[in-house]
């Protein structure tokens, strides 16, 4: 039986620092998916708000502050979170009703509203969250975790920073046509090593910002589109939130320690590794079927980690890869056509979704001035805290 559900229409607000309710950047994503898909906001029976923790009750209730926004009228509702994930948990819910039968047209949308700088945990002393431990007993902020993951790549595999700069590079040569992006504007090499250290190894230009934005995604059933004439859509074929499986051996912030492998044997696969071994799975696809993929690029040496993580790469080869153009649009396997979240910067609750979006435009065509030519199958992959991932497969 198959899990697919069509993509209908797709939808963003710019990412920048806007300094406006995020229910606002919602709105604006949600009206843009339902106009793209020609669809009446008075049909949507579902509608799946992503949250965010950040923007106070509203926050915690997105689904029905978004219902609201957009104007009551009846549908159901849902509220995901995931941290970074949340976009990808909340259409997955879409999707499970959808294929129950239970709705036919469903609005999934997330949008954020970030402070300025780094993020931090919510306030408070909180002895059992892990997010609130690694900030406070270990002054674990997100570069300086980005920072470790990048020197092991260094360690093991021979990464330089010459490479993580050519991953700014690229990614900001792509982002350069995206009109929803927020940075759009060259860089070389020595821009990017010339920016200040942040956490060794990493530059400020290997980090991505924080950044106001949203984005959204109109799913519907088969018989929704087929009595309504609705064909030749793009359509998802898997959704990934699988969670770790112990043990890890292998430390993923912000768990403080690995687990112990002198017992229990390891597992075939890494936390991240099993998140797009699940989507392959789901869609009955391999690797090699991949078209063109959007990753989730928190700082330059996370996105190398990916391109192995979904066996796009075999492991500590993605160098070679990014050295040889191949990740470049025009190359055997283009990553973060979109410019990624290093010209985006994170708004949580809705980048897991944009990455679907970037991918429908490719996939239909209309990514003007970064189109990925004849791209039939793309994936996404991000992490989120306390073991939230998501993988999600878009197919022509």
């Amino acid at each position: 039986m198959s899990n697919d559900v069509a993509i209908a229409g797709v939808g963003m607000h710019a990412w920048g620092k806007w300094g406006k309710p995020f229910v606002e950047y919602g709105v604006v994503a949600a009206r843009a998916a339902l106009a793209d898909a020609g669809i009446d906001w008075q049909d949507v029976d579902l509608i799946v708000g992503g949250e965010t923790v950040r923007s106070g009750y509203a926050g915690y209730v997105a689904g029905a502050t978004f219902a609201q926004a957009l104007g009551w009228n009846g549908a159901r509702v849902a509220t995901s979170y995931a941290a970074c994930a949340t976009g990808a948990q909340a259409l997955d819910t879409a999707r499970a009703r959808i294929l129950a039968g239970m709705s036919e047209v469903a609005v999934v949308v997330g949008a954020d509203t970030t402070p300025k700088g780094f993020l931090a945990p919510v306030a408070g002393e909180r002895w059992d969250d892990p997010d609130w431990l690694r900030f406070r007993l270990m002054g674990m902020t997100n570069p300086a975790y980005f920072a470790l993951n990048a020197r092991r790549r260094m360690d093991l595999y021979g990464a330089t920073n010459e490479d993580f700069a050519q991953v700014k590079v690229k990614n900001a040569k792509h982002g350069l046509a995206n009109p929803y992006a927020r940075y759009r504007k060259e860089v070389s090499v020595d821009d990017v090593l010339a920016s200040p250290v942040v956490s060794n190894p990493l530059h400020l230009l290997d980090i991505c910002a924080t950044s106001d934005g949203g984005a959204a995604v109109v799913l519907v059933s088969d018989a929704y589109a087929k009595r309504n004439g609705l064909t030749d859509l793009v359509r998802i074929s898997a959704i990934s939130t699988v969670t770790p499986t112990f043990p890890q051996t292998i430390m993923d912030m912000p768990n403080f320690s690995t687990d112990s492998a002198n017992v229990v044997p390891a597992p075939k696969r890494t936390f991240k590794e099993s998140i797009g071994d699940a989507a392959y799975e789901e869609a009955g696809i391999s690797p090699s079927d991949v078209d063109v993929a959007e990753v989730y690029d928190l700082s330059t040496a996370l996105e190398l980690d990916w391109i192995e993580d979904l066996q796009l790469a075999e492991r500590g080869t993605a160098e070679e890869l990014l050295r040889a153009g191949d990740t470049t649009i025009g190359g055997r396997i283009p990553v973060n056509p979109s410019g990624g979240l290093a010209c985006f910067g994170e708004a949580v609750p809705a980048q897991a979704l944009a990455q679907v979006c970037e991918l429908t435009w490719q996939l239909r065509g209309q990514a003007e001035g970064r189109q990925v030519e004849g791209a039939k199958v793309g994936i996404t992959a991000n992490q989120g805290l306390f073991g939230h991932g998501s993988s999600v497969i878009v197919r022509k």
